[in-house]
């Protein structure tokens, strides 16, 4: 049995900036601190958080979305990878990130609970509003 949850961030970054950076290994690092490897093509491997999460990039509509299978080292084998639709919209001068993750195994809430807020949302709110901060000096 598996379950979906959606969430969302605002974060003080243009969406093509956030699309360009959760897709560049470099980009996915530096906002989130773990290190990626990542490109911008459908069909390409990717992990991320040093190997703890594994996918395949399966959509891209540059500046506005990404669509992922994503799996992490506490699936078990017999668990089909999740999905995870990123969409990006222009709130005024911020974008707002709206994250939906299906296929999640059941009994793994920690994704909704706490990781994918202290794991991404997180350092991706600290990275975008210093680089904003670093642009005005």
């Amino acid at each position: 049995m598996t379950y979906e949850f959606t969430l969302t961030t605002r974060l003080a970054a243009a969406p093509r900036d956030i699309f360009d950076a959760w897709l560049s290994s470099d980009g996915h690092t530096a906002m989130t601190g773990g290190v990626a490897h990542v490109t911008p093509h459908v069909g390409d491997a990717f992990d991320a958080w040093d190997g703890y999460i594994t996918g395949k990039t399966v959509e891209l509509d540059p500046g506005r979305r990404i669509v992922q299978t994503w799996r992490t080292r506490h699936f078990s084998p017999e668990d089909a990878d999740s999905l995870i639709g990123v969409s990006l919209e222009p709130d005024g001068d911020f974008t707002l990130l709206t994250l939906r993750h299906s296929n999640v195994p059941a009994g793994q809430t920690s994704y909704e609970e706490s990781g994918w807020r202290q794991h991404y949302f997180e350092p991706m709110q600290r990275r975008f509003a210093w680089l904003r901060l670093t642009a005005t000096m």
